[in-house]
């Protein structure tokens, strides 16, 4: 999905800031339009129908948060936060509510650029997030998982513990299915990031703590073991 049929709707209340991540976008094949406030950006989601969407957190009106949370109700798309604010609290309460990514000010018009890209290779691709880097994993064509309280149905995409249906993000899926197709090994941030999001750098470790942290939040604590110095790991018996 490249040029100018991918269509980015930019929130963002700083119309400098605005501007300068519109024309970026633009000259790199992207089809463009801004939003200042919060009831104007799910106006202008509903009406542009956006393959991504770069939403701010703090905006007038209401909030990016509550901005994501209304727009995924509607219709389903890729979000990368804007966060002014270093704040774990918020960062989890944003993935909770359907975002993807984050990039806290200020960033670099490459990394954000960059972290776009990942994100709308993902959505052409859901099937490749995950796909395993070795280990024992999941079984070649096998689609329901369980592993002790926890299933997942891979071509679904659903997610139960105990019985009960869990929402996740769509990172938030892609980061589970990746470590429960290599549990028994741990992953480094490097090689999550890699398989995950589909960066070639490491540049963006916190982003892959956060969506832990998300994971852990919704699943249990216990699901994903820190391996301290080195990455994660799913535990065999959640």
């Amino acid at each position: 999905m490249t040029g100018y049929e991918t269509r980015i709707l930019v929130v963002e209340d700083e119309p400098t800031i605005a501007r300068a991540v519109a024309d970026r976008l633009a000259a790199e094949g992207f089809a463009v339009d801004i939003a200042g406030d919060g009831p104007g950006a799910v106006e202008r989601a509903r009406a542009y129908e956006p393959h991504l969407i770069v939403l701010d957190v703090m905006l007038p009106g209401f909030d990016g948060l509550e901005v994501c949370r209304r727009v995924q109700s509607e219709r389903p798309v890729p979000v990368l936060m804007l966060t002014a604010r270093d704040d774990e609290t918020d960062l989890i309460v944003g993935l909770g509510v359907g975002a993807d990514d984050y990039v806290t000010k200020p960033f670099s018009m490459r990394e954000l650029v960059a972290r776009i890209r990942a994100l709308l290779r993902r959505a052409a691709d859901p099937g490749r997030a995950g796909a395993g880097v070795g280990g024992a994993g999941v079984r070649r064509g096998e689609v329901v998982v369980r592993v002790g309280a926890l299933e997942v149905d891979q071509r679904a995409r659903r997610v139960r513990r105990d019985g009960r249906e869990v929402h996740l993000t769509p990172t938030e899926f892609d980061l589970l299915s990746c470590l429960l197709r290599n549990r028994g090994a741990v992953l480094t941030r490097a090689v999550l990031l890699e398989q995950v999001w589909n960066w070639a750098d490491a540049s963006g470790t916190r982003v892959v703590d956060s969506h832990v942290k998300a994971l852990r939040r919704k699943l249990g604590q216990e699901l994903i073991r820190t391996v301290h110095g080195v990455g994660y790991s799913l535990e065999t018996a959640p």
